[in-house]
């Protein structure tokens, strides 16, 4: 479970997608995102579908590595669908015992989960296409307004760096913990949920630990370095827009019109 994880983790290839500007991955993103929830019927998400197919395809990330990442979505994906199914009021489609399932249940779960799977499939493109230096320096030139209201900008994009750095880094310290404990007799698989849950007790101490002392370690590298944060510090590669990236504004500018126009106009 913990390998097919794919959150925080940059996939390295050349491909379009991958030279965009951070900035219009990030907009794109939050457009996408956007679109999933101003969307009412199939009509959209079906035009939604065939954009986010083509974003994977233009970034040349496997769509088995892109599905991958899904598995560790299931268990709220089926308890999204099983909420919604069985407590939705409305015309019944099934009835057994006390148990009613009704059309606009059935409605709402394929919805929610589509929109679901396709937000999550639509912000990983974003994560595996764009180095977490480039993230951090594209957040960091979007959120500069809110420098005119003392927000610390620099310091909020840093934390959010640094946390989407360790996902990839613990999940690697909790798989390596993991073996090492399966190797002396620890079972995390058999049992009930309440069994399970105690399981995992030996597992979340020593990775606490070791996230702590990650943390503490990254600190005083930071500050034997004498670093410091804030408005004057300069960038070896600074964010310039190109002629690509000027289009793929464009590009999301004329697909949410189009998205949010025919769901309006065909409605499924």
């Amino acid at each position: 479970m913990i390998k097919d994880i794919t959150l925080g983790q940059y996939y390295q290839t050349d491909s379009i997608i991958h030279r965009l500007d951070p900035r219009v991955k990030l907009v794109a993103t939050v457009f996408f995102i956007i679109s999933l929830f101003v969307v009412r019927g199939f009509t959209g998400f079906i035009l939604a579908g065939l954009f986010l197919v083509f974003a994977i395809k233009l970034s040349k990330v496997p769509f088995k590595f892109m599905v991958r990442g899904m598995k560790a979505i299931i268990f709220l994906l089926l308890f999204a669908v099983v909420f919604n199914l069985f407590l939705t009021p409305g015309e019944p489609a099934v009835s057994f015992w006390k148990i009613t399932i009704t059309w606009e249940g059935i409605r709402l779960a394929l919805t929610l989960t589509t929109r679901l799977i396709m937000l999550i499939m639509g912000s990983s493109v974003m994560t595996l296409t764009t180095t977490p230096n480039n993230l951090t320096d594209g957040m960091e030139k979007l959120m500069k307004p809110l420098g005119y209201i003392k927000v610390p900008v620099h310091e909020v994009v840093m934390m959010m760096s640094i946390a989407l750095r360790f996902i990839p880094i613990l999940f690697k310290e909790t798989d390596k913990i993991m073996k090492a404990q399966i190797a002396r007799g620890a079972d995390f698989e058999s049992g009930n949920l309440i069994k399970k849950a105690k399981s995992l007790v030996p597992l979340l101490v020593p990775l606490f630990i070791s996230a702590f002392r990650r943390a503490n370690d990254l600190a005083m590298a930071m500050e034997a370095r004498c670093y410091r944060g804030g408005d004057h510090r300069t960038k070896m590669k600074p964010l310039v827009y190109k002629t690509r990236d000027r289009f793929a504004y464009l590009g999301m500018l004329i697909y949410l019109i189009i998205t949010i126009f025919a769901d309006r106009m065909i409605p499924l």
